[in-house]
């Protein structure tokens, strides 16, 4: 049963209404989230999260999130948890009503971890590459398009979803105009060659992933090279191993890309398994 926790730290019913039909986040999308998984009541990466939360509240000219509020929802969702051992705790944050005082709306959901989720960190998944219809340079040249920003309007990720499906793939790997690599839908891409871990950088309007920075720390404890720096997409293929990480994904191989087997890495996802849990 989801748990749902007010910023004053009061719960709500989440099968009862509680957002108003004019609240600008059901509008027009015109708001921010998280994701934050919660292992045996623990959250991971919970600073990066709402580090995060404020960098995309600043974007969107929002104003800045209280983190004793966030705390104090999350703990109410925490301490009335009666589900399995993992939570995907959802932080969400909108501009509030239209035509209001501009008070924002925002609470936290637990929710279960979906079992598809599950079956695809244990096996891996096929992708496809997609256009995201804007260049490297965009994000610098046009920030009101927000790109880099978490906010709620995910209408175009989940029709990249739907299209890798009619494709035959399970997810998408979005790339830019000009051939470089961004992101997935929900995700971050890494790519290892050797013990080298590469990811794109964020200046090209992608999320800097929390997930792939704790892999990082942990990799780079044990003697790993770690780079941060643009990656094309022939480069995908050629790669020892492709994966997608995120909060609630984990560490999650790509064993197809674009209707091609790659490389065998399950052995690689194992070990980047095994670092990425090692900080916790």
């Amino acid at each position: 049963m989801p748990v749902l926790a007010l910023l004053d730290g009061t719960l709500a019913d989440p099968a009862h209404p509680l957002i108003r039909v004019d609240d600008l986040g059901v509008m027009r999308g015109d708001g921010i989230f998280e994701t934050v998984l919660v292992v045996d009541g623990k959250p991971r990466e919970l600073g990066p999260h709402f580090d995060r939360l404020v960098r995309s509240a600043a974007m969107l000219d929002l104003p800045e999130p209280s983190r004793a509020d966030f705390d104090r929802a999350t703990q109410a969702v925490l301490d009335n948890w009666t589900g399995g051992s993992e939570i995907a705790l959802k932080w969400v944050y909108t501009r509030g009503v239209e035509g209001g005082d501009g008070t924002p709306t925002g609470f936290a959901l637990g929710l279960e971890i979906a079992e598809k989720v599950k079956r695809q960190r244990a096996s891996g998944i096929s992708a496809v590459t997609l256009d995201r219809g804007f260049d490297a340079d965009a994000a610098v040249r046009a920030p009101w398009l927000l790109l880099g920003a978490k906010t709620l309007s995910y209408a175009v990720n989940m029709a990249a979803l739907r299209e890798a499906e009619r494709r035959g793939a399970e997810e998408v790997i979005f790339t830019t105009s000009d051939g470089s690599v961004l992101e997935g839908p929900t995700s971050t891409l890494i790519a290892v060659t050797g013990r080298t871990l590469r990811t794109p950088p964020a200046t090209i309007g992608i999320l800097p992933g929390t997930t792939q920075a704790a892999l990082f720390r942990a990799a780079e404890r044990e003697g790993w090279s770690v780079k941060t720096e643009p990656i094309q997409v022939p480069e995908l293929s050629e790669a020892d191993g492709i994966f997608l990480a995120s909060s609630v994904r984990k560490i999650t191989r790509v064993h197809t890309l674009d209707g091609v087997q790659l490389t065998d890495s399950t052995a690689l996802h194992g070990e980047l398994t095994r670092l990425y849990d090692s900080e916790y």
